[in-house]
């Protein structure tokens, strides 16, 4: 197995039907990235289409790629009518969103691309790993688990909770369509929940890619100094960019981020059949010998996998051996086994 750098660096899987990036510092994963094989439009991909609806003239309208995905197109070229072939530039991809009664999908949203601006996918989650100037540690499932050392599984947990902490100082984490919401709380006196309450909220929105509008709601602290900690405690472990309004009297603040693809909170929430099939593929592509292996899991689950026989012949390929999907109605959709 080759030996992790001693500071920062990325790990990277080549997962079955999605890959995943771990930045770990210290030993303890800090950041954390999916890119799941859906075909989906990616930030910084130009992809051809056409205008099919304009919602308000010269300012929004509603493209449909060729791949028949829909994307929001802000603004919308004076010489470009309804029903004309576009170019698009995708600056936000789609994102699972919460509603009043059911998930909903709020549309990648995107611009008219300039003029000569050539088609293309967006870069892969690898190719803006490489970007980053960091190292990249190749992690297949032969090897040991890095990710599950760095706390992996305690991770997507928190995600799919919204709960993080413990008992002296804990939050609880609430997608809404309009922001984020963190609501800190704990044993701890004010002053010392406040501070802590801000360093928890800081490393929970970097470890699960939070963005766009963030509200984090501290307790109420007695004077402007006990505030003014709190406050330093996020631009210490929050890295740029974003802006943050200053912790108002009744212990507030809100942060904004540039969001440009889900969260892994909305990523796993979205489908979470979804994200129950990746977990289970990645345990049986991970369990230990090789060649022919049952994977066990809740019948949501078996469906999703056998709905995708490229996935499980990917498995066989990797193993060495067959593979059979096996449906328990006894587990929950997280449930699964392997043997």
């Amino acid at each position: 197995m080759t030996d992790a750098p001693t500071g920062p660096h990325w790990l990277y899987e080549e997962g079955i039907g999605e890959a995943r990036a771990v930045l770990v510092q210290g030993g303890r994963i800090v950041e954390a990235q999916i890119e799941r094989d859906d075909k989906r439009a990616r930030t910084g991909g130009v992809h051809n289409g056409r205008l099919v609806r304009t919602l308000i003239q010269r300012k929004r309208g509603i493209a449909r790629l060729d791949s028949g995905e829909l994307v929001l197109i802000e603004p919308i070229p004076p010489k470009v009518a309804e029903g004309a072939v576009v170019r698009v530039e995708i600056l936000r991809e789609a994102i699972g969103e919460p509603g009043l009664d059911e998930a909903r999908e709020k549309l990648a949203k995107g611009r008219i691309a300039a003029p000569g601006t050539q088609a293309g996918p967006g870069p892969s989650l690898y190719q803006r790993l490489q970007g980053l100037g960091l190292p990249i540690v190749p992690c297949p499932a032969h090897e040991a688990d890095r990710f599950e050392a760095g706390g992996w599984s305690e991770l997507l947990a928190e995600a799919m909770t919204g709960e993080v902490g413990a008992e002296d100082a804990a939050l609880r984490i609430f997608p809404t369509p309009a922001m984020v919401l963190i609501d800190v709380d704990g044993s701890l006196p004010p002053a010392q929940l406040g501070p802590k309450g801000a360093k928890l909220a800081a490393q929970a929105i970097r470890r699960m890619g939070l963005a766009g509008s963030i509200g984090i709601d501290l307790p109420t602290m007695n004077n402007k100094d006990e505030r003014l900690v709190a406050a330093a405690q996020i631009d210490k472990y929050l890295p740029q960019p974003f802006e943050r309004t200053a912790v108002n009297g009744f212990g507030f603040v809100q942060i904004i981020r540039k969001r440009e693809r889900p969260s892994l909170m909305e990523l796993l929430r979205a489908d979470p059949v979804r994200a129950a099939a990746m977990a289970a593929l990645r345990t049986a592509e991970r369990h230990e010998g090789a060649g022919a292996l049952t994977l066990t899991v809740a019948p949501p689950v078996a469906r999703d996998i056998r709905a995708h026989p490229d996935w499980i012949r990917l498995l066989e390929r990797r193993r060495g051996g067959g593979v059979e999907i096996a449906s328990d109605e006894t587990l929950p959709i997280g449930g699964h086994h392997a043997h």
